[in-house]
């Protein structure tokens, strides 16, 4: 998909170049021109078919009052912040790929994807998954689908891994399989956060943390508790956090 990056000031130019370099993306400096931005990105909207606008939500909305017109015409629209914290999927989350593009800018940056659709959204299962190098797919889909025992891929809102492993084509393919989002935890945040029940010899051998599965669930759903420790299957560790999606609203 044709995707353009709109900045708001130069300071994030940066950021903005080493995502257009990553994603192939077209890049708009729009103070570099005499007109208005705002014009300027009205005359620009339907000419790609994904944005990432790096500028405050607010900024965003502004931008696009009078533009969308359907969920299923509209381009996709990404909002992250100049610090790269979130990625927001805020104009066509589903039918748009607002919502992979926010992971995909998450793995490039380390935002955190700030998806709000309903789907997504009431998907309590995170799942943590480590592996051996050269795993398959149908290997890490057996260790999943074990470790789940009985809950079922459709109630999962995302895999979370390790970022040594964001390349491994095995899980890359699983993913794809059961259209799950990928989440890629920094190794430097697995570490500062040992979330481990069984530290691991080989992996803190290996990969410099006491473990992967564990951790990168957790991180991944920071208000959610470990329902399935990490569990082992052919060289492929699972582990399965659930999510308080209860909403609870004080008395007044």
């Amino acid at each position: 998909m044709s995707t353009g990056i709109w900045l708001v000031r130069p300071d994030a130019l940066d950021l903005g170049q080493r995502l257009a370099e990553a994603l192939g993306a077209t890049l708009y400096q729009p103070w570099a021109l005499p007109d208005s931005p705002r014009e300027q990105f009205r005359r620009a909207f339907h000419q790609h078919r994904q944005w990432i606008a790096v500028m405050a939500s607010g900024i965003a909305v502004r931008y696009l009052d009078g533009l969308p017109a359907s969920k299923y015409t509209d381009p996709a629209l990404v909002v992250l912040d100049e610090a790269a914290r979130f990625a927001i999927p805020l104009l066509s989350g589903h039918e748009g790929g607002a919502n992979a593009l926010a992971y995909a800018v998450a793995r490039l940056t380390g935002a955190v994807p700030a998806v709000t659709t309903a789907t997504e959204a009431l998907k309590p299962l995170t799942l943590g998954i480590g592996c051996r190098r050269d795993k398959s797919a149908d290997d890490i889909e057996r260790a999943a689908t074990s470790a789940l025992n009985g809950r079922t891929l459709a109630e999962v809102r995302e895999v979370a891994t390790i970022d040594l492993k964001a390349d491994e084509a095995g899980l890359l393919e699983f993913c794809a399989r059961h259209e799950l989002p990928l989440r890629v935890i920094a190794r430097a945040d697995v570490a500062a956060r040992a979330w481990v029940g069984q530290p691991s010899a080989w992996v803190q051998q290996n990969v410099g943390v006491d473990g992967v599965c564990e951790p990168c669930a957790l991180i991944a759903s920071p208000r959610g508790r470990l329902i399935v420790p990490k569990t082992a299957l052919d060289g492929v560790t699972v582990a399965v956090v659930e999510d308080n999606i209860e909403m609870k609203v004080p008395n007044p």
